[in-house]
C-alpha cells in the first residue's frame, strides 16, 4: 500500500475491508470505515466508493464515537 494520506482516492487503499452500519439503507447512502495496516482508520462516501478517503487517527475516530453514542450530533440527522 503506498503512503495514506487525506483525500487519497479509496480505490488505492488496496487490502483493505470496508464495513458500514447495518442501518445503512439499502440505496448505498452510508459511510463506511476501514481498519489501515498502520493503525489508522481511513473513511469514505459509499456513493462514491473509488473517490477520496479521509484518514483519521484511532484517537479521532473514538471520540468520534464517543460524541455518537452521547448523542453531540443527534440534530445533524434531524
Amino acid at each position: 500500500m503506498h503512503h495514506t494520506y487525506n483525500g487519497m482516492a479509496a480505490a488505492d487503499l488496496e487490502g483493505v475491508v470496508w464495513q458500514k452500519s447495518r442501518h445503512s439503507n439499502s440505496q448505498g447512502n452510508c459511510v463506511e470505515f476501514a481498519a489501515l495496516p498502520g493503525g489508522d482508520v481511513a473513511m469514505r462516501n459509499s456513493r462514491f466508493p473509488d473517490g477520496p478517503a479521509l484518514i483519521y487517527t484511532r484517537a479521532e475516530i473514538a471520540a468520534l464515537l464517543l460524541g455518537a453514542k452521547d448523542g453531540e450530533f443527534d440534530h445533524l440527522a434531524l
